[in-house]
């Protein structure tokens, strides 16, 4: 599976070691966020993680600002991505599982690295339900659509 990850200035420490956990855990990943810690503009990253999600350049998405939150409001610009900010498994679990997100998003700012890493693992692991679930999806996409 190859994922995505993006981020801005005040997240590439966490970036980097979300990569080596990443590729640790046997997974590509490919690198669309700054590797530098000068000022830089979340939305670049969010749209550039976004749009290789959508054109099925990678399988899923890793944002990662200060708060998460910026990032995937930028992410969600994008025709067909429903990114999600989680700062605890749960939600990260049930975000796949019941909502199908492509793109996940957190903060250096707001949580840790290892709780980070639980965040990811979860994430990764769970599988979209379909069902009913699916006819929410779908709502969700109409929605989008409306807005064309």
């Amino acid at each position: 599976m190859k994922i995505g990850i993006g981020n801005d200035h005040a997240a590439v420490d966490m970036k980097n070691e979300v990569v080596e956990f990443l590729k640790e855990k046997g997974y590509e990943v490919v690198n669309f966020g700054t590797d530098t810690k000068e000022s830089s503009n979340y939305p670049e990253y969010g749209k550039k993680v976004a749009e290789a999600v959508a054109a099925g350049e990678v399988d899923l998405g890793i944002l990662i600002c200060g708060t998460g939150v910026g990032i995937s409001l930028a992410a969600n610009k994008v025709k067909g991505i429903r990114a999600v900010v989680c700062s605890e498994p749960y939600s990260a679990k049930l975000s796949r599982q019941h909502n199908n997100t492509n793109v996940l998003a957190f903060g250096a700012r707001v949580i840790g690295i290892e709780l980070a890493k639980m965040i990811i693992e979860e994430w990764l692991n769970a599988e979209f339900m379909g069902g009913r679930h699916q006819d929410r999806i779908d709502m969700i996409t109409e929605i989008e659509n409306e807005n064309e």
